[in-house]
């Protein structure tokens, strides 16, 4: 076509750094992968079970927009009950196709053209672009490992603009691994309150924490009315493929976020949400066993990448580590290209996180134990070799 049909807000879109690099790795034999952010278990038995069951019972319509009232009154108590924070499921609450769909329904309730969001990066590759595409625009922040990649409260204030309607935050934190202080956090809640923000909370990997207590920003003095509060099934409790998120928060800007749900999705997958229930209600026992093998991978990945000689802090949450590879003479994006190339091993250039990421690379621990050990083998003779 002669014309080019596309928006320019479309058009303007970078690519994910995460699919295109996995473009290359789909046709290659033997790779070990250290890239993929999915948990290499396959959903619990007793959910998957639940979502049979409800297929079988004939379940196969729409559910309410919202989701089922069973599913949000099961999800408000757990919320409460882990982090005390008490919402009501009729009215502040939204089931959503995963928090992909979430983030994009708050972004685009939230912002006008032209209003700026605050995002500290390094960061899941989806932040910017669901800014970029409610309209608004992303103020990245970067900050550093030898601070443990905590957000810098100074950094976030001295970027607010009158244009500034709010910050997104993702803790535990993809790609970094980190987990937010409670003290930085609560400096965080001081400057929302003084600047009157709305905080979009993304807490998607909140039950995979390493040796402390998850702080869920909500239950922060004075923030469960203007935070955003973003949580999923997919990391927690293996279920990526089945597509269930939530969005929890104060009910003008749940209401919002329906409206424009109800016009792009009208309900999450029903079967799914039953499999969720039935992950709130008995999958605790199926979380724990899983934390603990990432953790006991956490341990495995962290040491032996400091012993290669790529400097990695360790990593609280999620189950991501990530390195800083500058010793070898190559960026992120040289070194991950030659690693698959020559030694078979997947990882992610840190660039592809936005700024602050550039000179390391993000290694996925979701995956089996002696895969990453074998990992580990191939990358340090790799690195010894250049």
């Amino acid at each position: 076509m002669a014309k080019n049909y596309l928006s320019k807000r479309t058009a303007g879109l970078p690519p994910s750094g995460i699919r295109k690099f996995f473009d290359v790795l789909a046709n290659m034999p033997d790779v070990i992968s250290l890239g993929i952010g999915e948990p290499d278990f396959v959903t619990p038995a007793p959910i998957v079970q639940a979502g049979i069951r409800s297929l079988e019972s004939g379940n196969t319509g729409y559910t309410s927009n919202s989701g089922t009232q069973e599913l949000r009154e099961a999800l408000a108590a757990h919320v409460d009950r882990l982090y005390g924070v008490s919402y009501n499921p009729a009215a502040e609450m939204v089931i959503t196709v995963g928090v992909s769909e979430a983030l994009h329904l708050a972004m685009t309730a939230l912002l006008d053209p032209g209003d700026e969001v605050i995002v500290p990066t390094p960061c899941f590759v989806s932040y910017q672009a669901d800014v970029l595409l409610a309209g608004g625009v992303p103020v990245e922040i970067p900050s550093r490992m030898e601070d443990d990649f905590q957000l810098d409260p100074q950094a976030v204030e001295a970027a607010i603009t009158p244009r500034t309607k709010a910050l997104l935050i993702g803790y535990p934190c993809n790609p970094t691994g980190a987990v937010a202080n409670r003290e930085v956090l609560m400096e965080i809640a001081r400057i929302a309150d003084t600047h009157d923000l709305v905080v979009v909370s993304d807490e998607i990997y909140d039950q995979l924490v390493y040796g402390r207590p998850h702080v869920c920003f909500a239950s922060l003095p004075g923030m469960k009315a203007r935070t955003v509060h973003l949580g999923g099934f997919s990391k927690d409790y293996a279920m990526t493929g089945w597509r269930v998120g939530y969005a929890a928060g104060p009910a003008s800007i749940i209401a919002g976020m329906l409206r424009v749900h109800q016009y792009i999705i009208m309900s999450a997958p029903t079967a799914a949400q039953a499999a969720a229930l039935e992950a709130l209600v008995n999958g605790q026992g199926q979380v724990q066993v899983m934390r603990d093998e990432y953790d006991r991978r956490r341990r495995l990945i962290v040491d032996g990448l400091n012993q290669i000689g790529l400097p990695t802090f360790e990593p609280r949450g999620a189950f991501y580590a990530f390195p800083r590879i500058t010793s070898t003479g190559l960026d992120d994006n040289e070194f991950a290209q030659q690693l698959l190339e020559q030694e078979g091993v997947a990882v992610i250039p840190g660039s592809a996180f936005g700024p602050g990421g550039g000179g390391f690379v993000r290694c996925s621990y979701a995956t089996a134990y002696e895969k990453i050990e074998e990992g580990l083998r191939r990358i340090e003779r790799f690195v010894g070799r250049i």
